[in-house]
């Protein structure tokens, strides 16, 4: 190096346009120059406009040592020193000093070219520019001429404006292996004196067509290897070439019918290197024979074999250069590594690249890359849970909050943003979206407005989330609505009747003694559960230590023996309450007339117990009952001598209490657990001010032995010997309060009697079960049973308990829930009852269609059957008839 002068050194720039084309550019420089000292404008020199400089990241790459001493300035397009230049140290002492650094430009440049198809057939046509002249008429281009080539002949054409122009024909078949680059002249000439011409180069690009198999550099390959070799140990290369190009020309090498011999080696399917997998053994095998494919892109092949003798006893590394990268792959491309990318299990790699020569021993070297996976929309929202509960009491306020739903998508930015809707459905008839809405964002589901329990108790929603990729994913999930009871309505008093003008009245007999039933209160509630259990008080009565009423039941009873002294007319009045917090009640008042007969009972028409009442209607009464009570004690003796041996007068009264059908709205039905009929009748009693008797109709049940609708029933006292038992005994016991353990004994053991309708057996199981649960509330801890307990063990009963197979079948379904509610097996049962009840009407019609005398002789028996009434008559006796 020269300490004093600087010496001007020529500078050789070489333009590359990634295979496209290149030519010369030449700078004289200095050498020892400053960093960022310019050497000339690059831009300028090659015609290359600034913005597309910096579009197709124009870089300088060095062509020898790999040193970049230069580099361009995008924004001006100036090439400047970037490294320090020593003319001794590059070129010591020749006289011509040339630096090659190389100007890549990664987007083609514009040249005249064209591209054809090595696999074009003859007669393809290429049409070519107009050679532009500025004379006119004779002086303008008048035609075409091409140099003459081996595949290309020229057709000159003229337009209908009489200007020429021509298309290249291929007139031979090309090869791209043979030459993949032509280069054309073509002259255009004019028709001016003298004549003139212009000349362009036409350079035609031969593309590629997988028209050749690879082909191994030899077919044989023989290779020897010391037996303890160690892994890894290179044992060969094969080599194979395609004539062909990109994809075309990409050999894969792999072995041919793997064996257990195969697996000693490893064979590189890229560069054909197969190396030690397993340790040898001279002793074992002394020599293999492997057969080794070669396969391009589309997969044509050839084969060759490979010959490996064991024998019996073998520093400057590779650089990598990274010179296009792009460090963001989707996930969704195709896999050509080992398996499918998934951005949501690895979002990153660091991939080593390892370099191998073939040296003794090999040398390699290697480079990191850090690969991002780029995200797409391939995962759906998936919601934390399966499905969802929300509780809220009814009468809740409209906009509250039953729950949120929340899902989770693993995919990123809008592609695992979720939105939440409703699914459109209908809850009672209505749309969803009347009842309930979800905040699309949050996925909090609201209230639209207040539930009532009494209405429906539960309802089902679904909610869709999705999210906002492209295409859109989603999923739904089941929310469930649970309504609970609020004690929201009062217990409703169904018998006496708390409205109308008129007023019921019960007769009580003089001989009624203590705990004889007199009459009942009868009252339902709308709510369920504790809210719905109701408990009856006596708040104020004309005597009040004459009559109790049962806590739960509402039966009205004597508590002691009736004695002259006690008023005749008595006023009940009766408050009815809830078990709800806070608890509602209603009340009602029952009017009892105390009389020794029937015949005795005064024409009411307004009781009042107004102390100024007149003395002289008091003796009227008195007198005309007693009249009364004495005719009506003859006709009694008179008949009970005629029909009856011994019946207790008391019979009249003792649990037999009439409760007219008319208070009883069509869903709830008397469910006492004393009932005085077989059969689930509903009876009207008509006992108003100017009446002395009740009249009872009838309506037919789904038993057997039902009554025609328009028939009335007479039913002589000892139809009733089965509800009463042996009237010798002292009616208190009937009445008697159960234990809990009792009443778990009676429904467990409850069925139902042959005489007896499904409906009327449901209704006693369903009452058994309700003094159960309150029985067992109240009683000790010994002494209680869960809901739960009693529900099974109704609903089993109630199975076992059936006596018509069909119903059961028909049932099974809702008597294996212990969920099912009282209202939904009543509903089911009446279902099944009615069409168990068209069955046996059916079978009944058939059996009389096929005995027709039979029937003529049935209904004859009923044409003169005489209408009948119900009287409960003193003393007993066999006769019955309807």
């Amino acid at each position: 190096m020269h300490d004093c002068k600087r010496v001007v050194w020529e500078f050789l720039l070489l333009l590359n346009a990634l295979s496209l084309s290149n030519g010369d550019v030449s700078y004289s420089i200095p050498e020892e120059m400053k960093r960022g000292s310019m050497i000339g404008n690059i831009a300028k020199d090659i015609g290359l406009d600034l913005g597309r400089l910096s579009a197709r990241r124009a870089r300088v790459d060095s062509e020898d040592n790999g040193v970049q001493y230069c580099s361009v300035n995008l924004n001006t397009g100036e090439l400047l020193v970037q490294e320090r230049i020593d003319r001794e140290g590059l070129c010591a002492k020749k006289t011509s000093c040339i630096l090659k650094q190389e100007l890549v430009l990664e987007n083609p440049l514009e040249l005249h070219r064209l591209l054809s198809d090595e696999s074009a057939y003859k007669g393809a046509r290429y049409p070519l520019d107009e050679a532009n002249d500025g004379d006119i008429g004779e002086n303008s281009v008048q035609g075409y001429t091409l140099q003459e080539n081996k595949h290309f002949v020229l057709d000159v054409k003229t337009k209908s404006n009489g200007r020429k122009y021509s298309e290249l024909v291929l007139d031979k078949e090309l090869d791209r292996e043979d030459n993949n680059e032509i280069s054309l002249v073509l002259t255009a000439f004019d028709g001016g004196s003298p004549q003139r011409s212009g000349t362009v180069v036409i350079h035609v690009t031969v593309l590629d067509a997988n028209d050749n198999a690879p082909v191994f550099s030899q077919t044989v390959y023989k290779a020897s290897l010391p037996e303890n070799s160690p892994p890894d140990t290179l044992v060969i290369t094969v080599t194979a070439t395609d004539a062909d190009e990109g994809v075309n020309g990409e050999i894969t090498y792999e072995f041919d019918h793997p064996s257990d011999e195969n697996k000693i080696f490893t064979l590189n399917p890229s560069n054909g290197e197969i190396r030690v997998e397993k340790p040898i053994d001279y002793e074992k095998e002394s020599s293999y024979e492997i057969q080794i494919s070669a396969k391009d892109g589309l997969g044509l092949a050839t084969y060759a074999t490979l010959f490996i003798d064991i024998v019996d006893l073998n520093d400057n590394a590779p650089v990598i250069f990274l010179k296009s990268l792009n460090n963001q792959v989707p996930e969704n491309v195709p896999p050509v590594s080992t398996e499918q990318l998934d951005r949501e299990l690895v979002s990153d790699y660091n991939i080593t690249i390892t370099a191998t020569d073939e040296g003794s021993p090999p040398l390699s070297s290697s480079k990191t890359v850090h690969l991002t996976v780029a995200d797409i929309n391939d995962n759906p929202p998936v919601f934390e849970e399966q499905s969802y509960s929300a509780h809220v009491t009814e009468n809740n306020k409209p906009g509250s909050t039953l729950c949120s739903v929340a899902a989770r998508d693993p995919d990123w930015r809008q592609n695992g943003t979720v939105v939440y809707s409703l699914l459109p459905a209908e809850v009672n008839g209505a749309p969803v979206s009347s009842y309930v809405s979800v905040n699309g964002d949050t996925g909090l589901i609201h209230a639209v407005r207040a539930f009532d329990y009494e209405q429906f108790r539960s309802f089902k929603i679904h909610v869709m989330a999705r999210d906002n990729g492209s295409p859109p994913l989603s999923s739904n999930v089941t929310v469930n609505v649970f309504i609970s009871d609020v004690n929201d309505n009062s217990p409703q008093i169904l018998y006496p009747s708390p409205e109308g003008n008129s007023f019921m009245t019960e007769l009580v007999p003089k001989a009624a003694h203590a705990g004889s039933l007199v009459s009942k209160v009868i009252a339902v509630d709308a709510d369920s559960g504790q809210n719905a259990w109701l408990s009856y008080h006596i708040v104020k009565s004309t005597d009040a230590g004459l009559f109790t009423i049962g806590l739960h039941s509402g039966e009205i009873k004597t508590q002691r023996d009736i004695s002259e002294s006690d008023s005749m007319k008595q006023n009940l009045i009766v408050a009815v309450k809830d078990n709800g917090q806070p608890p509602l009640s209603a009340t009602c008042s029952m009017f009892l007339l105390i009389s020794d007969n029937l015949a005795e009972v005064p024409e009411l028409k307004d009781i009042s117990y107004d102390e100024r009442d007149s003395k002289l209607t008091s003796y009227l009464i008195i007198a005309l009952v007693s009249v009364s009570t004495f005719f009506l004690t003859f006709i009694i003796i008179v008949l009970g001598v005629r029909f009856c041996r011994r019946r207790k007068p008391r019979l009249l009264f003792d649990g037999a209490v009439a409760i007219p059908s008319g208070y009883l709205p069509p869903n709830y039905a008397d469910v006492d657990g004393t009932g005085t009929l077989r059969s689930t009748y509903n009876y009207d009693g008509y006992m108003t001010t100017g009446s002395r008797t009740s009249d009872f109709k009838f309506v037919s049940s789904y038993n057997d032995n039902t009554l025609p609708a328009d028939q009335t029933l007479r039913k002589s006292p000892t139809d009733f010997s089965d509800v009463f038992g042996d009237c010798d005994h002292s009616p208190e016991g009937h009445f008697k309060e159960d234990s809990s353990m009792d009443l778990y004994h009676k429904l467990i053991n409850v069925t139902q009697d042959s005489r007896e309708s499904p409906q009327n057996f449901l209704f006693r199981a369903i009452e058994l079960k309700e003094r159960l649960f309150l029985a067992s509330k109240e009683s000790g801890s010994d002494d209680q049973y869960s809901p739960e307990v009693i529900q099974r063990k109704f609903l089993r009963s109630v199975s076992t308990g059936l006596i018509s197979d069909h119903i059961k079948f028909q049932l099974k379904l809702y008597l294996d829930d212990p969920a099912v509610t009282d209202e939904i097996l009543i509903d089911k049962l009446n279902e099944a009852a009615s069409v168990e009840s068209e069955r046996l009407s059916k079978q009944r019609k058939n059996a009389i269609s096929r005995a027709p005398k039979i029937n003529e002789l049935q209904t004859e028996a009923q044409a003169g059957q005489p209408e009948s009434k119900l009287f409960l008559n003193e003393g007993t006796g066999p006769d019955r008839s309807c």
